[in-house]
């Protein structure tokens, strides 16, 4: 067993190894899942021993080890948008484009709708004034899309997206640890006044009960009584 296991954690080691786990669902070592319970874990940690159980089954930190005659993997820049395969490429891209044309397609739905309850309501076609909504807002959008698709926007799109969700499972791994010992804190601290409290009370007690029941003693009476 390492000596240091048994050490404290500081808050620096803590966010080394935050860090590592970060790498690693980057590489896809790691899924949400795991990165979530095992970020959460690191901020809880107490000692070098339980930070070293979260990285055990993970290479260290810039170690590569490619299988026997597998093509090696590009490694994107820091801020460069990751290559994935064809298939993963198209689900990117409709993704992007329901998040593009959704708001449009809503908005032209539901002022459509109204022109037909208002054409009904008369009992003749009025004019459709719903094209003035969508026409022009429609053409901003196909230039954006067929731009967008040449400059590989679904790809960067993906990749922030992918980052603000790493970043709330951060902070939700946070404050869960926050959180976490506080409880512990508190729990120690009503644990030890409990413990106060009862090595106290026995004191009066016993000197009440010692009065009670010495030899000799005689309760006094009132002076009326006499």
């Amino acid at each position: 067993m390492d000596g240091r296991d048994g050490m404290r954690a500081a808050d620096a080691d803590r966010q080394a190894i935050a860090g590592r786990l970060r790498v690693a669902l980057d590489e896809g070592r790691l899924n949400l899942h795991e990165y979530d319970e095992r970020l959460q874990r690191a901020y809880t940690a107490r000692t070098y021993a339980d930070l070293d159980d979260l990285v055990r089954d993970l290479p260290a930190a810039g170690a590569v080890a490619p299988m026997p005659g597998a093509v090696p993997a590009q490694r994107a820049a820091a801020g460069a948008v990751p290559v994935s395969d064809g298939a993963g490429d198209r689900t990117v891209t409709a993704r992007w484009l329901v998040e593009v044309w959704e708001p449009w397609l809503k908005t032209v739905g539901i002022v459509v709708a109204i022109w037909a309850v208002t054409s009904f309501a008369a009992r003749d076609l009025l004019y459709f004034w719903p094209a003035w909504v969508a026409a022009p807002w429609g053409a901003i959008l196909l230039v954006q899309t067929v731009t967008g698709l040449v400059g590989g926007e679904p790809r960067r799109w993906a990749a922030d997206r992918e980052r603000r969700r790493q970043r709330r499972a951060e902070k939700r791994a946070v404050k869960r640890g926050h959180k976490a010992v506080r409880h512990q804190l508190h729990g120690s601290q009503r644990s030890a006044g409990g413990t106060d409290a009862l090595t106290e009370a026995p004191g009066p007690q016993r000197d009440l009960g010692h009065q009670a029941t010495e030899p000799g003693s005689v309760p006094q009476q009132p002076e009326g009584n006499a």
